[in-house]
């Protein structure tokens, strides 16, 4: 779940804690030498968007790879852990190393207040200039396309949807699902494209043909895996493809016809970070190839190749202004507001 939080409350809270600006940007280190530090601090913090235990098994390799740095790790909705960060700059007790999170525009407003720490990494200027702040204040560590998926033992083939217009056909009347677009960021930019081409007729018609709305993209692949639902344009593409591998019913396929979106996981250091090597070395390990051949996501790097069975990213035919979208704040505030009368409130938290 992917919303802003309100500018001004974030800006008050400042003001109530003034932040010190750094020089731009660290001294150059080796890793060996930022290892050797991130021991002495001996613990990592990360905050990020959805479960903790999404990171088990990379942190598992991280801790494999550079011992004695114990990792804690903080997850829940983005819009959760992003007043979380908020509340600990205006309090000026930072326990947060490195926030994850999806919602970019977090990353935007903190930057312009002072409280990222501009590092470049290693392989930073192998990262596409779409997925990073010229600073290296923050950078996409994870690229997603929000894809169809569909059940496998429910929709033949040849039915599979091909544009968002297929969704709307009496086979799927009360069997397609999607997030709230009101309450997750990545899914108000995918309908915003869909009705910025169909008009705002293709709501009325989706709305009517009994669409079901769930909370959060890992509840929309597990609707479709287990039947409750059978199709889906708004599918999170490797949330989806981790349950085929894992045996259960559900497939990814991408439109024909309309844009795909595309979003990211944002990662950026605190500039008053307790363990600010070991966030170093995190971000450097996190970006290095064998690490991102790893994930089974398109890396921001333009660099490496795309997982394995899928294209590059440049050979689909995609909605890639994510940031432009959510850093328009009164845009947002307009859209949710027409989408939450078209679907009411979260009713499944």
């Amino acid at each position: 779940m992917i919303m802003a939080i309100d500018r001004g409350r974030f800006l008050g809270l400042c003001t109530a804690a003034p932040l010190a600006f750094a020089p731009a940007l660290a001294h150059a280190q080796t890793i060996d030498e930022l290892y050797q530090k991130a021991r002495q601090e001996g613990a990592l913090s990360l905050y990020t968007g959805g479960p903790a235990a999404n990171y088990t098994g990379p942190l598992a390799d991280f801790k494999a790879k550079y011992p004695g740095i114990t990792v804690t790790v903080t997850g829940d909705f983005s819009n959760v852990i992003d007043r979380k960060v908020d509340t600990e700059l205006a309090q000026n007790n930072v326990v947060c190393d490195i926030p994850i999170l999806q919602t970019v525009q977090d990353f935007v407003r903190w930057n312009a207040a002072g409280a990222l720490t501009s590092y470049k990494p290693a392989f930073f200027d192998a990262i596409g200039p779409e997925f990073r702040e010229p600073s290296g204040a923050y950078f996409s560590q994870d690229v997603f396309l929000l894809a169809y998926s569909y059940n496998t033992t429910m929709v033949r083939p040849d039915d599979v949807p091909s544009s968002a217009l297929d969704f709307l056909k009496p086979q799927f009347r009360g069997l397609a699902v999607t997030c709230y677009p009101h309450d997750d960021d990545a899914t108000l930019y995918l309908f915003s494209t869909l009705v910025k081409k169909y008009g705002w007729s293709f709501m009325d018609r989706y709305m009517a043909n009994d669409a079901r709305f769930v909370q959060g993209h890992v509840a929309v692949s597990r609707d479709i895996a287990a039947g409750k639902s059978s199709v889906t344009f708004d599918a999170s593409s490797h949330t989806s493809d981790r349950l085929r591998l894992g045996g259960q019913p559900i497939a990814n396929a991408f439109s024909r016809d309309d844009l795909t979106p595309v979003f990211t996981t944002t990662a950026g250091i605190m500039k008053r970070a307790p363990h600010p090597n070991a966030a170093k070395l995190y971000t450097n390990w996190y970006l290095s190839p064998e690490q991102q051949a790893r994930t089974g996501n398109w890396s921001p790097r333009n660099d490496l190749p795309p997982p394995p069975g899928l294209r590059p990213l440049n050979t689909y035919h995609l909605a890639n202004a994510y940031r432009e979208f959510v850093t328009d704040e009164a845009n947002l505030i307009a859209l949710r507001k027409r989408f939450l009368a078209y679907t009411g409130p979260v009713v499944n938290k």
